[in-house]
């Protein structure tokens, strides 16, 4: 019986940077799947939205999505931003050189976007500064120590703020996707990982924490459907 009360320290498959191939490309393909019909993808738009709330059209907006995959997010920011007047540069990162090669691939005509091979805990990262950095079910990769020692950092060079939107670690949620990804998935990491996920993502108060930990003031949590928690840190 799994224990949902402390977060896994599990590695995913997800987690081997030199994953390739057609199951990377699947893979990509059915998180996309997942994210569209479980409204996660909107948990993120929403956020953006918030974030944009009092900024200036004419102002270019620096945009950082980590863990990219095939940049389904940064596309859908993209879309949003030129319906509403909004100039936005919009970046991409992602650890996996081969997931970088499916994001470029997948929105090669896009001119706004660019990816980048690069580690978040990197130096090159440390010297990169940004308006807004997303990510989505990306930060339960990490343990809650990591995730504090890099919004510290991170907290300093970002100018509007920080939006996340990953698992709430529940039992429903768990046996849920297991049952669904079990039924529909082609993908042998899908299938092996999304469970897992859900064991090593979140409660509310972890999420209070981390950001407690970091030295961010105004911070808001909210939950999402379906079993997402959105988490806006404001510079």
């Amino acid at each position: 019986m799994p224990n949902f009360n402390v977060r896994s320290d599990e590695l995913e498959v997800m987690d081997d940077l030199n994953c390739a191939g057609e199951v990377v490309r699947q893979t990509l393909h059915e998180l996309e799947v997942i994210n569209t019909w479980l409204g996660g993808n909107a948990v993120t738009m929403d956020g953006v939205k918030k974030l944009f709330k009092n900024i200036a059209t004419q102002k270019e907006i620096v945009i950082a999505d980590l863990g990219c995959g095939r940049g389904d997010m940064l596309l859908s920011i993209d879309r949003w931003a030129l319906r509403n007047g909004y100039r936005v540069k919009l970046l991409g990162f992602d650890a996996n050189p081969n997931i970088v090669a499916e994001a470029r691939s997948h929105a090669r005509s896009n001119p706004r976007i660019t990816f980048e091979v690069l580690d978040i805990f990197s130096a090159r990262f440390q010297e990169l500064q940004f308006d807004v950095v997303t990510g989505t079910l990306f930060y339960h990769h990490f343990t809650s120590d990591q995730l504090a020692a890099f919004f510290t950092a991170l907290r300093k060079r970002v100018k509007i703020g920080i939006l996340v939107n990953d698992i709430h670690r529940h039992p429903l949620a768990y046996y849920s996707i297991k049952l669904l990804t079990g039924w529909f998935s082609r993908s042998p990491m899908v299938k092996a990982d999304a469970p897992l996920s859900v064991m090593r993502a979140f409660h509310k108060h972890e999420l209070k924490e981390i950001f407690s930990a970091a030295g961010f003031r105004h911070v808001e949590i909210r939950w999402k459907w379906a079993f997402r928690w959105q988490v806006i840190a404001h510079a």
